[in-house]
């Protein structure tokens, strides 16, 4: 049963010893680790503070972002209406350009069919007028009666080919 129970004087000195190195380690060893923890603890209060920081940057960083973003895509949208605007009024003026080329074609082309119309109507009137001046010479050569020219006037009508 010894063994279960202490010795005073083993009592004695394990207190003596411990007080000895709870001395030690107060005088050279409490003083380094309490100002190691507060160096770990000002540290880490100190990255908090600057992840924080951070965040707030980064969520400034994103708010001007989406505002570049949005100012961008405004920009987009307004130099695609700008390019559709134009490429309305390109379209525009070249129908416009158009019209105004087929018309003066449509008016050169009626203008020369009327010419030709008058040219053909002169020609057919001069062929008229001779073949007239032709049939009165032959009616006046052969001097026939009425019923001889007429069947000679009908006669030269059949021979002339009007087409």
């Amino acid at each position: 049963m010894e063994l279960v129970t202490p010795n005073v004087g083993t009592i004695f000195w394990m207190l003596l010893f411990f007080s000895l190195v709870l001395l030690i380690l107060k005088k050279f060893a409490w003083k380094p680790i309490l100002n190691s923890l507060k160096n770990r603890e000002k540290s880490i209060e100190d990255a908090l503070k600057s992840a924080e920081h951070a965040k707030e940057e980064m969520q400034k960083l994103k708010q001007d972002n989406e505002k570049i973003l949005a100012d961008a895509r405004r920009e987009r949208d307004f130099l695609m209406k700008e390019a559709r605007e134009m490429k309305d009024k390109i379209i525009a003026d070249a129908q416009e350009l158009a019209k105004v080329e087929a018309k003066k074609l449509i008016d050169a082309a009626k203008q020369n069919i009327d010419n030709e119309k008058r040219n053909a109507i002169n020609e057919i009137k001069m062929q008229i007028a001779n073949l007239s001046i032709e049939i009165a010479e032959k009616i006046i050569r052969e001097k026939l009666d009425e019923e001889k020219q007429k069947q000679i006037v009908e006669k030269m009508l059949d021979e002339i080919n009007l087409s």
